[in-house]
């Protein structure tokens, strides 16, 4: 089976991979326990690509199914709001990797001071990953450019697996930094930086443009006032689109 490894950095990739998760969870008939509970053989014939089949139980029923992701962060935050959502149990323990300085939206401190110290601890969380996997594709990262630790730490994370997996797909889910929907003012920098890694060491990189998500939440879909949440499950969406070939039969 090609198995592929996910990551997701910073707050805005957390947010986003959380919500990736639920959503083909959703779709492979996998509650928020990792319970297989859907009605098609499809749905677990290539589960592999994305999940980890833990333990049967001894009564016959099959175990339960625990995501290829690895959740990393500057600060423990966000991870404590993905761990306290509908599919937090859903994740391991040990693949929550996190600090608790925070990068400031400055992306040096992301990709050569704290980003730096965590890295190594992450990259000991992938191999393990890649260990247990029997033929790995590839990997893929969820981050927001804009920000410091999914665009300084992302990146450093990238160039780190680029150099020990030189012949595994990297495939990045980048969300691009926009004027009228920004948080900070150094995004302009953090995304440029960014970009420059990206093109060095990944594959392929979906740039997803925050302006645009606004553009489809007011005009297509008639949302008044979008929050990051419909904005994260358009984007999850998309991925889940995306993946589908991946995941499925045919």
């Amino acid at each position: 089976m090609r198995e592929i490894v996910h990551l997701q950095a910073g707050q805005c990739g957390n947010q986003i991979g959380a919500k990736f998760w639920q959503v083909i969870s959703e779709e492979h008939g996998i509650d928020p326990t990792g319970k297989y509970q859907g009605t098609s053989d499809l749905q677990l014939e290539r589960i592999n690509v994305y999940y980890n089949e833990a333990s049967a139980s001894r009564s016959g029923n099959c175990g339960k199914y625990v995501p290829r992701a690895i959740l990393l962060d500057l600060e423990p935050g966000t991870m404590e709001s993905v761990r306290s959502g509908v599919y937090g149990e859903l994740f391991r323990p040990d693949n929550f990797v996190f600090g608790q300085s925070g990068a400031g939206n400055n992306w040096a401190k992301g990709h050569y001071t704290e980003g730096a110290e965590l890295v190594d601890a992450v990259l000991d969380v992938v191999r393990k990953e890649a260990e247990n996997c029997d033929c790995l594709q590839g990997f893929q990262l969820t981050h927001s450019l804009g920000g410091g630790t999914g665009s300084g730490l992302g990146t450093l994370l990238i160039s780190k697996i680029r150099e020990e997996y030189p012949d595994r797909i990297m495939n990045t889910y980048s969300v691009m930094p926009s004027p009228k929907v920004s948080d900070t003012v150094v995004e302009p920098y953090n995304a440029t930086l960014s970009v420059h890694q990206l093109v060095e060491n990944t594959d392929e990189s979906y740039c997803i443009d925050n302006e645009a998500l606004y553009d489809i939440c007011f005009r297509t879909l008639k949302l008044s006032n979008p929050t990051y949440g419909d904005l994260n499950h358009l984007v999850s969406l998309t991925m889940s689109g995306v993946t589908t070939c991946l995941r499925f039969p045919g």
